[in-house]
């Protein structure tokens, strides 16, 4: 099947190009191709514009795809995609990546976003040239915030944000 990581729960995939621009127009086709069913958080227009650019990058920096694309939190037994995870870009010249991820409100409380956050935490140390990964999280979301602790991210700053390193 090709590049995926494996918790207890959950099967986390990367979405090659293609795939990404199936999220955007064709849901019905990602899922076939996925073996799953898409219960994710919706594309709104931002959002959708966000993918498809990230598109450009896959397919310009192939050497660091899997950190230009989105990730799929896949239930294992349900076949359902729940949330998505991603690496904002490849790693800086200090070696940090960032971190954002997103989950369907009806999938939340259940820890689904801890274990997909750090095994892909883990996928990511293991690559050459980590050193850390590193997040940002508003101030008044404390549910991310606790995924980030529960995960063993500190912060190191406090701006509009709330900064994180793993």
């Amino acid at each position: 099947m090709g590049i995926f990581i494996e918790t207890e729960r959950l099967r986390i995939v990367p979405l090659t190009a293609a795939q990404l621009k199936l999220w955007t127009t064709d849901i019905v086709a990602l899922e076939g191709e996925l073996s799953c069913s898409y219960h994710a958080e919706p594309l709104s227009d931002v959002f959708s514009s966000i993918v498809e650019g990230q598109i450009i990058k896959v397919t310009e920096d192939e050497s660091n795809w899997l950190f230009h694309t989105f990730w799929f939190a896949i239930l294992k037994d349900e076949s359902i995609a729940i949330g998505s995870l991603c690496f904002k870009s490849a790693p800086n010249n200090a070696g940090e990546v960032e971190i954002g991820y997103g989950l369907a409100k009806e999938f939340e409380g259940n820890g689904y976003m801890t274990e997909a956050v750090g095994a892909i935490c883990s996928w990511a140390k293991a690559q050459d040239g980590i050193t850390h990964i590193i997040a940002e999280t508003e101030k008044d979301n404390p549910q991310s915030q606790r995924v980030l602790e529960r995960c063993g991210f500190v912060i190191y700053k406090r701006d509009d944000a709330i900064w994180w390193r793993f």
